[in-house]
């Protein structure tokens, strides 16, 4: 049985566990294999941080005691983009295809109706075909392209921006 719910400051071991088997087995997340250097104290401190602001947040799906997938929405800084919150998913690949991606992104929707956020945006490499289903399934919608964005492998990497107005 899978659980959604906010991250706690103690989750951080487990976050970090997450995150950094994330960048092994998906080559469509921002930071790679090896690349991570946070400590568990470092993580820690990251989930202090963005829970002490009112429009951030970070949601994490966990199955028989392990963190299995997240969504995280950061808020934007000023009072102009206070409403707004850029998104980011991950769901480990053995939990990928059961609706968890689906269930994230509309927990966080309700979460963010709940905070006042009325925009919630995300980048998406353009190949990443199965990211991009499911957000346009959940109501998110393609706004433009970010020519050669990324540096994957030794090749540039083009991403859609997309978003959900609320």
């Amino acid at each position: 049985m899978v659980t959604i719910r906010e991250i706690r400051e103690d989750d951080a071991l487990g976050f970090l566990a997450l995150l950094t088997q994330l960048d092994q087995e998906s080559r469509f997340m921002l930071v790679e294999p090896g690349e991570r250097q946070t400590t568990a104290a470092e993580q820690c401190e990251r989930i202090r941080q963005v829970l002490a602001q009112p429009n951030a947040t970070i949601l994490v799906a966990e199955c028989d005691g392990q963190v299995i997938g997240h969504v995280a929405a950061l808020g934007g800084p000023y009072r102009r983009n206070r409403h707004t919150a850029h998104v980011v998913i991950g769901i480990l690949r053995a939990f990928t295809g059961l609706g968890l991606g689906t269930r994230l992104l509309e927990t966080l929707e309700q979460w963010a109706r709940s905070h006042e956020i009325h925009r919630l945006e995300l980048t998406v490499m353009t190949h990443n075909e199965r990211a991009i289903w499911l957000c346009s399934k959940v109501g998110y919608q393609i706004e433009g392209v970010q020519k050669d964005s990324l540096r994957v492998d030794g090749q540039y990497v083009d991403e859609y921006r997309m978003a959900k107005v609320l």
